[in-house]
């Protein structure tokens, strides 16, 4: 028996599977993971949104929403953190220089753009 076969009559591939054969198709991609953003949306929208994560979920648009505010806020994260070093005077010189003092200012940045984040689109 061929392992692959075409129904003249419908154009649909079948291939054999043990004893019978069945419709080949191309599997389902698999699912992109969420970053981390999208998780944070995810679960500010089940703690506190519930009617609208329903909606999503049922209208099947949640994964599209996650994964669209995902991309959003790691654009917008990535937009601020350089914006802000550049407005604060992080350079590679301080770094090298006072490596202690640098991580401090970038984790004061870091913490300031994920509040705007999360109050733009997050928590929106």
């Amino acid at each position: 028996m061929e392992k692959y076969i075409t129904d003249p009559s419908t154009g649909l591939d079948y291939e054999l599977v043990g004893d019978y054969y069945l419709i080949a198709g191309e599997d389902d991609p698999a699912p992109q993971p969420l970053g981390l953003w999208g998780r944070r949306r995810l679960a500010y929208l089940k703690a506190h949104r519930r009617s609208l994560y329903n909606d999503l979920l049922l209208s099947g648009k949640l994964e599209n929403h996650l994964h669209a505010i995902d991309a959003n806020a790691t654009d917008m994260a990535d937009r601020l953190t350089a914006q802000l070093s550049r407005a604060e005077g992080l350079t590679e010189a301080l770094k090298a220089q006072d490596q202690m003092e640098w991580v401090r200012r970038m984790n004061s940045i870091q913490a300031r753009v994920r509040e705007m984040v999360n109050d733009e689109l997050i928590h929106s």
